[in-house]
């Protein structure tokens, strides 16, 4: 039988309908616009701004921004017409398996673990080293950070997982509530900032709007100029990442077809008015050229701390909104994982462990607690920068999949209703595919390797066990 054969839809729409056995559906469109932003606004907006400013950009970062959320928005389009027209768990491998096969579907379901489970793991190391600089430093050196960098064991990564997988465990209403109260912290945070700040910006710092050829330590065209520009899309498209978790929450949406489109696009809009505002303030109180040597990871703070006099305080609640914004996208990336490991193993895929509901609860706590010693195990004892661009290597290849499918689905089956329908196909989907292309290519070598390795490891797995097992096959 094909490498390729392909999941029938009509057995996709029944699995949606079956909400006795399935997934409990509780979210609605406002739940899943929270979900986005949850998984979106993390070390992104806080971080990557001062770098692709001092990079590459300049004060024209908030360009960069713009072209960042076009690249996006293809990939985004095609999930929204997937995602109300195909309402299950498990996000680009259930497109997948449904337009271009089993083997392609696996290929997805494994690459979403480096997006998902690698993405929380990272996260939760970052959350480790905030809550530290919080307390001033309280945490033992030895008891927050891995073996390979002189350390015992990371408790506060470890701490921050036990209870997020507790959480996704109670159900995912709850989970989705807990997440609406941390973005809207960090939300009003990022708002304060911005009010704020408006008043400190000197109109000096943006001049010249972008960084002129010839400045020291800007050599290739990517480094200044417009190109420059794009450069700094390129380092700033990576604090996008996340809108595509809500996806994988489709079997829990109260409705589907209306709210999934608004979950995904209309957290990519919020997010990026946010980032748009928030990268034009920071450029405007410091300089950028600062943010090389006196910015760097608290580059937000710097500025409070340096031009904002009176305002300490602010600079304490950005830290307050890191770590919030770190928890919901552990949140977010935890129960995106579980979500496709479901469906996988639904599918056969995956052993049956994966998939076992909770009988109160009705959420796979099973496949939640196997997760947890998984990306515990990466985030106890592993070093974050070791699985940092892997996550961007896993979500771009999703997204250049899920843009493909919906092109090759509107050809094969140009019947099929669709609630919500991506605008000017195939230009949409084409532009997706060449935007994350163009992006995994632009990924160091050393990080591609270690993704194909990971890529190898997965076909040794579907050839060794997910074949013969396939539920469809049978």
């Amino acid at each position: 039988m094909s490498l390729f054969i392909k999941k029938p839809l009509d057995q996709l729409m029944n699995q949606a309908g079956d909400s006795e056995k399935g997934l409990k559906r509780t979210l609605t469109a406002t739940n899943l616009v929270a979900l986005g932003i949850g998984a979106i606004i993390g070390a992104g907006l806080f971080v990557r701004t001062a770098a692709a400013a001092s990079e590459a950009a300049g004060p024209a970062v908030v360009i960069s921004f713009v072209i960042a959320a076009v690249g996006c928005a293809f990939a985004g389009l095609c999930y929204a017409e997937f995602a109300s027209m195909i309402p299950i768990a498990g996000s680009a491998y259930t497109y997948a398996y449904a337009t271009m096969g089993e083997f392609i579907a696996w290929i997805i379901g494994w690459a979403l673990v480096l997006e998902y489970a690698l993405g929380a793991a990272t996260v939760s190391i970052a959350w480790s080293e905030y809550l530290n600089k919080l307390l001033n430093g309280a945490i033992p050196y030895s008891l927050s950070h891995s073996p390979l960098e002189g350390g015992i064991i990371n408790l506060p990564a470890l701490l921050i997982l036990a209870i997020l997988t507790a959480v996704l465990i109670k159900g995912t209403q709850e989970s989705a509530s807990l997440n609406a109260i941390i973005v809207f912290v960090k939300v009003a945070i990022v708002l304060l900032f911005i009010v704020i700040g408006w008043g400190f910006i000197n109109p000096a710092n943006y001049e010249p709007f972008t960084i002129p050829a010839g400045t020291p330590g800007h050599d290739t065209f990517r480094e200044f100029g417009w190109g420059g520009v794009v450069g700094g899309a390129s380092i700033v498209f990576f604090a996008f990442i996340g809108f595509d978790a809500v996806s994988t929450a489709a079997q829990e949406a109260k409705n589907p077809k209306r709210d999934m489109p608004i979950g995904i696009l209309g957290s990519l809009v919020v997010c990026t008015i946010l980032y748009i505002l928030f990268s034009h303030v920071l450029t405007g109180i410091a300089n950028w050229t600062e943010f090389k040597t006196a910015g760097k990871e608290a580059s937000v703070a710097y500025a409070i701390e340096t031009y904002m006099h009176g305002y300490g305080w602010l600079a304490t609640a950005i830290t307050v909104a890191i770590l919030a914004g770190f928890s919901s996208v552990i949140l977010v990336m935890l129960l995106g994982q579980s979500r496709v490991f479901f469906s996988m193993a639904n599918d056969g895929l995956l052993p049956k462990v994966f998939s076992d509901l909770h009988p109160k609860f009705r959420t796979p706590y099973k496949s939640n607690i196997i997760l947890f010693f998984f990306v515990g195990a990466f985030a106890a004892f592993i070093p974050g920068s070791m699985a940092g661009d892997l996550t961007s290597i896993g979500t771009l290849f999703a997204f250049a999949v899920v843009c493909i499918g919906v092109w090759v689905l509107r050809v094969k089956n140009p019947e099929l209703k669709r609630p919500f329908k991506t605008p000017l196909v195939p230009l949409v989907p084409i532009l997706g595919v060449i935007v994350c292309t163009a992006l995994i290519v632009y990924v160091d070598s050393r990080t591609q390797l270690v993704a194909g390795a990971w890529m190898l490891i997965g076909f040794v797995v579907y050839f060794g066990y997910s074949k013969k097992n396939s539920t469809l096959r049978k």
